[in-house]
């Protein structure tokens, strides 16, 4: 298991002119000391990240905006790898994110599609025609992978691009960790043994990164929110969730028979776990991020349909997936 990202976040001012250059060096700082801590105890930690609340708490113009952006920019790549302004609500800002995408390469941005747990069809039309234009700002359409369309997210995930800060300064954890998948998967004979297996070596994983976390969060002025326990995969073969899940006998091919009760084993293993939680928790299918489900989705296995279908028990909803670029607007819409 690696450590994906550590990602802190904090408030911008209502209508700053500036961002606070000293207190987000200070969040660098003990961002730099917390990844130490896991380096110590010999965790790979491959991002360190930041985010803001959504920025239509703080920006009421799109020139403050890009002065917070430009501000945010300048400290990547020394004090963080990316940073992230949070989920846009308002119908009437959402066009002002492509120039975000384009000026700014290491920025995150999102639109809110729900409200009261339902979709706002204006903002999820808008999120469509931005999707499609956004495909455009770099070749093979690789800026969508710094864009999403959310709903129901909570605040404080660490993975991006979905995340937002909320509340006083503080820090979350995701794990990269297909490779417990695997070998857990290839060790169980039965579904029960591979549920029992993979709840004990979640437990004991999750339970050591939480202990080194608070450990750290006791040395800076960054409170814990927590891990975010999801199942996040990697482009290795042997870090593949797909390859891992069809180590079960009762799967052949990932998205065929077995495949969703599968996924719902994973899923109900998370939702057991005594841990500090923050975020998704729950099982990421990025087509494009995992060998498994590329080749998969090449051979035909996978359709939109069945991963959505999937997502009804994992609650990552559809990520990183390869579209046509001709793909409409209308179809994106729907």
């Amino acid at each position: 298991m690696k450590i994906r990202t550590i990602t802190a976040g904090c408030n911008i001012s209502k209508g700053s002119t500036d961002v606070d250059t000293k207190k987000i060096n200070q969040i660098a700082d003990e961002l730099h000391t917390i990844k130490q801590y896991f380096i110590d105890q010999e965790y790979s930690v491959q991002t360190l990240r930041f985010s803001t609340q959504p920025w239509e708490f703080y920006a009421s113009t799109q020139k403050q905006l890009d002065r917070v952006c430009s501000r945010l920019q300048s400290f990547c790549p020394d004090q963080f790898d990316y940073f992230n302004i949070g989920p846009v609500s308002a119908v009437d800002h959402i066009s002002w994110l492509p120039s975000v995408l384009k000026k700014y390469p290491v920025g995150f941005c999102t639109v809110n599609l729900c409200k009261n747990n339902k979709v706002e069809l204006k903002n999820a039309w808008e999120a469509a025609k931005l999707i499609k234009k956004i495909s455009k700002i770099e070749k093979q359409g690789f800026a969508n992978l710094r864009f999403a369309a959310l709903c129901n997210i909570q605040p404080n995930t660490p993975f991006y691009p979905a995340s937002f800060h909320q509340g006083k300064p503080s820090f979350s954890i995701g794990c990269e960790n297909g490779d417990i998948i695997y070998s857990v998967f290839s060790q169980a004979d039965s579904f029960d043994e591979a549920y029992n297996l993979l709840n004990e070596r979640l437990s004991e994983e999750y339970q050591r990164i939480e202990r080194i976390a608070l450990d750290a969060s006791e040395e800076t002025n960054l409170s814990f929110n927590g891990i975010d326990v999801s199942i996040s995969p990697s482009v290795i073969p042997d870090e593949s969730l797909v390859y891992g899940i069809e180590k079960l006998s009762f799967v052949d091919n990932y998205g065929g028979p077995g495949s969703l009760a599968a996924s719902r084993l994973i899923t109900s293993v998370l939702e057991k776990l005594v841990i500090s939680s923050c975020g998704y928790n729950g099982l990421m299918l990025p087509v494009m991020e995992d060998m498994g489900l590329a080749q998969r989705n090449k051979e035909g296995h996978l359709t939109l349909t069945k991963l959505l279908s999937f997502s009804s028990v994992c609650g990552t909803g559809l990520d990183t997936i390869p579209l046509p670029g001709n793909s409409s607007v209308e179809s994106l819409y729907a």
